[in-house]
């Protein structure tokens, strides 16, 4: 009889990537083995809450009934045909998702840094075709600070050394001016301008939230300007900060929205550039594409997301819960917390340094059995899934209290 095979440790899977890997990410050292709803488990059986949900991806939670069933009944018709033919599931897609952002129509991709690449292209297009920019003029505006993926093109706008370093030449046609600055971004629009592209909340540079009525300003001037305004949504959007977008807080409707993470349910990549008819009408057939871009199973996935957020249930739990997490938050400030920015079931904590690096925080709070991620600096980011009890949330609140009191 042949012998089971041994489960690998954690600390031997580790060991183990570091010869074959890319080592593009420096994950925790935590090596997750199954998960369900807001709780992931270790090859070694250790428990643990999930607190940063797969950076908003997994909103609903791990493995969510309604998404799994979804894409297990897809899983058994269709998978994939391209866009070379049509399909039965992406008519649906499309439709569900233009009505819930309240926009005409749907450019399907995979990952959030396509759904951004692709908004640059049509925004340059409706540029050229529509504004009468001159060609190889158009000029796009974004924000410092800002993370909108990891490509040539994308990195080149960034302000992140790291992000940058050693991957030039980078692409022009980008004017960088400060976020929660309407004087700044007003100065750099002019008749080159294709659009201004931003997160409402800025989530890697630690859940920034700009000020009150910046975002309806950014509409105005963009208005105003004659230019399209591209709202990056796709960590913000899709029930995480207590709307369906964050630009609803401020009852803005961008012309083009980016979603990503979530729409996928933590199963597929599923991304999507959503936008008024005129501004995507500009792309004809052969101008741009993806071989997976809106495939059965992605956009049966999609749909079902689409429809556990058309209830409106997981907006209210982001909100309500978000003011469990805030006031929770607000306690620690003066007590191993420095500062904190929250919005729904979101939030950057700033920790002080006196107490550790937001990397030491992590893997202090990893070892309590709570997981979270670090970003720059001192600050750690907190995302949970939106199916999280408040009983786990002011538990995860109440070991944030232990690690950062504690003596380092």
């Amino acid at each position: 009889m042949t012998a089971p095979a041994r489960t690998r440790s954690s600390a031997d899977l580790i060991r183990a990537e570091a010869p074959v890997l890319a080592h593009n990410y420096h994950p925790l050292p935590v090596v997750v083995a199954r998960a369900e709803g807001t709780w992931v488990e270790d090859v070694e059986g250790r428990r643990y809450l999930d607190m940063l949900a797969g950076y908003s991806a997994l909103n609903f939670g791990h493995r969510h009934p309604v998404l799994i069933e979804a894409a297990h009944r897809q899983l058994d018709q269709l998978t994939l045909t391209s866009r070379a033919f049509h399909h039965d599931r992406l008519a649906q897609f499309a439709e569900s998702l233009a009505e819930l952002t309240g926009l005409d129509m749907v450019l399907p991709m995979n990952t959030g840094a396509e759904a951004v690449e692709s908004a640059i292209k049509v925004a340059r297009k409706w540029a050229y075709e529509v504004k009468g920019v001159a060609p190889d003029q158009a000029t796009i505006v974004v924000a410092a600070d800002n993370f909108h993926g990891r490509t040539t093109t994308i990195v080149s706008f960034s302000t992140d050394d790291t992000a940058r370093a050693g991957f030039g030449p980078f692409t022009p046609g980008f004017r960088i001016v400060p976020y929660n600055d309407l004087a700044a971004l007003e100065a750099a629009v002019d008749e080159t301008t294709a659009a201004v592209l931003i997160e409402p909340i800025q989530g890697e540079a630690g859940v920034v939230i700009p000020d009150d009525g910046y975002l309806a300003g950014v509409r105005e001037v963009t208005r105003r300007a004659g230019c399209l305004f591209i709202a990056d949504e796709i960590q913000s959007g899709l029930g995480r900060t207590g709307r369906t977008l964050a630009v609803e807080h401020e009852s803005v409707v961008p012309d083009m929205v980016l979603l990503g993470k979530a729409l996928g349910g933590g199963i597929v990549p599923v991304s999507a550039v959503v936008a008024r008819r005129d501004v995507l009408a500009v792309l004809r057939p052969g101008e741009h594409g993806s071989t997976f871009g809106g495939n059965p199973l992605a956009a049966a996935v999609g749909s079902a997301v689409v429809g556990l957020l058309e209830t409106g249930e997981f907006q209210r739990r982001a909100a309500e819960l978000g003011v469990v997490l805030r006031d929770g938050l607000a306690s620690l400030v003066g007590k191993g917390v420095v500062d904190f920015r929250a919005r729904g079931l979101w939030a950057g904590v700033d920790i002080d340094p006196a107490i550790g690096t937001g990397r030491e925080i992590s893997e202090r709070l990893m070892r309590e059995g709570i997981l979270v991620k670090d970003t720059h600096g001192s600050t750690i980011r907190l995302a949970p899934p939106l199916t999280i009890t408040g009983e786990e949330l002011r538990s995860a609140l109440g070991t944030l209290e232990k690690v950062v009191t504690q003596e380092a």
